[in-house]
């Protein structure tokens, strides 16, 4: 029998592969042993994976292709790639820390437990940045310049996705650790709303901003992933709006007539050319199409907003790696050190004022997105650094993650130097369903007119 579709199956969307599973065109084993003469091939330049076994990875695959077709769940083998600070019962998890090299607890985080339930097939562990809390880089490459870094946390998950070695892939955003690797490597990313998906089991580093999201090349495929998760929108689960202004449905919404925002935020001087040129190509394609964009800014009072997450950041991470620090300080980067022994000084009164001035921000900011279908924002300051050692700055995410609203980076620009620029569409807390609607209509024009192409 002969595949559905043209490709070789590890350059398949998992939307495709699913459909050559269901029709019977490709099995699960097929599909595995093509994603790892991939990797083998790959892997020695993008350096993407801090673990990954092929014997289990076969082991896994002969067995979903056992399972009776009518008992198969909705990701039926389709690979997954997992960053390494998320639990994995049958492999290491290692936080890219030498306090815990080799370790593996026998234990499953919650997003593999639904993963697994769901058919998916765990391909490895990804690389990360130390305990996903530090910009010093792994070794891991852009696949589109090896010189340059795929950006971080979520280093290898955004590399893997980017060089067609998984389909998708998981990561954590505590600043900017999703959108970023996203844009540098041009890939969709997903960072739902805040606590919209389990983070039992991952590793923490500030609670009130870490978030699990995914990797994927289309926007359909996160829609999988947000399915598998149960995201949900107030009105219904299908993102209908019905009368709802920003009714994000697939078949219903339309870039012609939509009202899109766009705002630059607070942090605007931090932009780079390759940046600006994309929020003004963004806003131009869109007028196009037949869409309303309307720049704004912020609230005055949001201005020192950088300070309050710094204040939080700090204060979160003081707590979460106090037991490292007092396991073996010398083993545990400095800037967490720095966590641990306050170098900020903040006091208690600084992290209370910045904790409550965040919150009281969350409903305003709300209230302005939603005055629009979605709004566009920078997603990093520039193409990808030159380098591996500094996976560049989260200044234009961490507002978002703070506010906890959904951000889909959406690729199709590009910087100086040919290496993509994705922009991200943000939308008010628990409306990623009707995000990710928005987000595919406003992908297939950004890819098509926004001038970069990925070359293989």
């Amino acid at each position: 029998m002969t595949l559905t579709t043209e490709p070789e199956p590890y350059r398949l969307t998992a939307t495709e592969a699913l459909a050559n599973f269901r029709s019977g065109a490709l099995t699960v084993e097929q599909y595995a042993r093509s994603l790892l003469s991939r990797i083998a091939a790959r892997d020695p330049v993008v350096k993407a994976w801090a673990y990954l076994s092929p014997n289990l990875v076969l082991a896994e695959a002969k067995r979903l292709d056992s399972i009776p077709v009518d008992q198969r769940g909705p990701l039926h083998g389709v690979a997954v790639a997992v960053k390494d600070i998320i639990y994995t019962r049958d492999m290491p998890t290692q936080f890219n820390s030498p306090l815990y090299e080799n370790d593996a607890p026998k234990v499953d985080a919650a997003s593999i437990t639904m993963l697994r339930l769901a058919g998916a097939l765990i391909l490895g562990k990804t690389t990360t940045t130390e305990f996903a809390a530090t910009s010093q880089g792994p070794p891991t490459t852009n696949p589109h310049d090896p010189s340059r870094t795929p950006g971080g946390s979520s280093s290898g998950s955004g590399a893997a996705v980017a060089d067609f070695q998984a389909p998708l892939a998981l990561g954590t955003q505590t600043g900017g650790s999703l959108i970023r690797p996203a844009s540098f490597n041009g890939v969709y990313a997903l960072k739902p709303t805040w606590n919209a998906v389990s983070r039992e089991g991952q590793k923490v580093y500030a609670l009130i901003f870490d978030t699990l999201g995914w990797y994927a090349r289309s926007i359909d495929d996160l829609r999988l992933l947000a399915d598998v998760f149960n995201l949900q929108d107030d009105d219904d689960d299908d993102g209908d709006g019905g009368d709802n202004p920003r009714s994000g449905k697939e078949d219903g919404f339309s870039i012609q007539g939509a009202k899109f925002g766009l705002c630059k935020t607070m942090v605007w001087s931090h932009a780079g050319p390759g940046t600006v040129s994309a929020m003004e190509k963004a806003a131009s394609l869109l007028r196009e199409h037949g869409a309303t964009v309307e720049e704004f800014d912020l609230p005055e009072h949001t201005a020192d907003f950088p300070a309050w997450y710094d204040t939080l950041l700090d204060a979160e991470g003081r707590v979460a790696f106090l037991p490292a620090h007092r396991l073996d300080k010398t083993r545990l980067a400095d800037h967490l050190v720095g966590h641990v022994e306050n170098r900020r000084g903040s006091s208690k009164r600084d992290q209370v004022r910045a904790f409550d001035s965040i919150a009281a921000a969350r409903p305003v900011v709300d209230a302005i997105l939603a005055r629009y279908d979605a709004v566009v924002v920078p997603s990093v300051p520039d193409e990808a650094p030159l380098g591996l050692g500094y996976t560049g700055d989260h200044i234009f995410n961490s507002l978002w993650t703070a506010m906890h609203t959904p951000v889909v980076n959406v690729p199709g620009f590009q910087g100086q130097n040919g290496m993509p620029v994705g922009v991200s569409l943000v939308a008010p807390r628990y409306n990623d369903l009707r995000l990710l609607a928005v987000g595919k209509k406003v992908g297939e024009v950004f890819q098509a007119e926004g001038g970069w192409k990925p070359q293989d």
